[in-house]
């Protein structure tokens, strides 16, 4: 599903893990390398996905000291989160997440980062809010390097678009937001809040005042009509205006253009966005009338 995938392409084994020591973790390398390849060439989502869970299964009975096993780990996630969404089943990514980490604030920020993205990008940010709120309001999460991207990423594309300007504040102001913005950083932010909060606030503009107001879908079928009856009726002159052939410079094709001419400037108010198909057309049939009324013989006899 590529209007679901995230803006994180995947990648190969060597970018997520360091390289393995052990047969079991040399295997895990290659059933990740594998789960990258079937995504990036063979695009088979579902056989990367399945490739992914025996990786998870298989690294659960490994020794849970070795570090190594959490890279894998967030490996193989990270390439499930993307097999998931290619195959349009991203409401089930944040529970297949929790499911592989049991508690939210656990999930490394990276993948919160993902999901953050992914949630946002099919228009259902508030899957994934308490998640996050959960995940950066654990002490131990705020010392990871990309706590502020998270956190950043969080305001953005969760709060803002829910409209949750005061959750938006405390964490700009508040003890999380001071450990993940700079003075700048928290500055720039108000101002997005602000801003959301204004158009909040503002009431919607009228219809009748407003140009770029919605129009009612009653109207907008009607304009449908009219349009393709205007086309018709222009395609009608036009099949009339090439079989007239009297004279140079023929009476009837000036009266047609001049009608023509008065429909699109006087007819029309081209601030309307109604008006722009209807613009659009005539000026389509305005340039076929002048190539074939103006250009030279040789270009009218072939």
């Amino acid at each position: 599903m590529s209007s679901c995938s995230t803006s994180q392409g995947p990648t190969r084994f060597g970018s997520v893990c360091s390289p393995p020591c052990s047969s079991t973790l040399s295997q895990m390398y290659n059933m990740l390398d594998t789960a990258a390849e079937q995504i990036m060439v063979h695009k088979d989502f579902q056989a990367a996905f399945d490739t992914c869970e025996r990786g998870l299964e298989s690294l659960g009975s490994l020794e849970q000291e070795d570090s190594r096993c959490g890279e894998f780990k967030a490996g193989f996630c990270i390439l499930g989160i993307q097999a998931l969404a290619e195959l349009n089943k991203w409401h089930c990514v944040l529970s297949w997440v929790l499911q592989q980490y049991e508690h939210q604030d656990k999930i490394p920020a990276k993948i919160m980062q993902m999901c953050i993205l992914l949630y946002s990008k099919v228009g259902e940010p508030g899957v994934i809010q308490e998640a996050t709120r959960d995940w950066l309001h654990c002490p131990s999460n705020s010392r990871v390097s990309a706590f502020g991207t998270v956190a950043e990423l969080y305001l953005l594309h969760v709060l803002v678009p829910l409209g949750h300007t005061d959750e938006a504040r405390e964490l700009i102001a508040g003890d999380v937001g001071n450990s993940a913005f700079t003075e700048d950083q928290r500055q720039t932010a108000l101002d997005v809040v602000e801003e959301k909060e204004q158009q909040i606030r503002e009431p919607p503009p009228n219809p009748g005042c407003s140009p770029n107001s919605e129009v009612p879908a009653h109207t907008v079928s009607t304009q449908g009509v009219v349009v393709h009856k205007l086309g018709a009726m222009l395609r009608f002159l036009y099949r009339k205006l090439l079989m007239t052939s009297s004279g140079s410079f023929p009476l009837r094709r000036i009266f047609l253009l001049t009608v023509l001419l008065y429909m699109l400037f006087a007819r029309m108010d081209p601030a309307l966005p109604s008006s722009f198909m209807w613009i659009s057309k005539l000026l389509d049939l305005l340039r076929q009338m002048w190539r074939k009324m103006f250009a030279p013989y040789y270009q009218i006899l072939t």
